[in-house]
């Protein structure tokens, strides 16, 4: 089976839109790795314990590694897909309102297959059937 190779603008602008994400990714486990402030007290409204938003920052910057790496790319963006399941569902148990904290897990996960659809082939290929 021939792979359906994006165009050279399709290419850029996944990377563009890869480079946007991933700074945000970046951002979000950082802070859970420097246990900033902010993490922690937000992650305890969820019933996280400071060391569980250690170990979720751990996963998170795992995540965004493989996702960065062009061979590993699709491994990344389902276990990106994974992590932002989890969360959309401990917002939805809670109550959280759903514009603010249950929707945007799934935006996000959208933004991380949109950008590797552009970039490459292979996921073009799966998509297309």
């Amino acid at each position: 089976s021939r792979l359906c190779l994006p165009s050279r603008r399709s290419v850029i602008a996944g990377r563009v839109l890869t480079g946007i994400v991933a700074l945000l990714l970046a951002l979000d486990a950082w802070m859970k790795l420097a246990m900033t402030k902010a993490a922690v007290e937000g992650s305890a409204q969820l019933g996280f314990t400071p060391q569980q938003v250690f170990v979720i920052g751990i996963i998170a910057a795992v995540c965004l590694v493989l996702y960065l790496i062009p061979r590993t790319a699709p491994i990344g963006a389902v276990l990106w897909t994974g992590y932002f399941g989890g969360a959309l569902v401990t917002h939805f148990r809670l109550g959280n309102p759903l514009f603010t904290h249950i929707l945007p897990p799934i935006y996000v996960s959208i933004l991380i297959w949109g950008s590797l659809y552009l970039r490459d082939p292979r996921v073009r290929q799966v998509v297309r059937g």
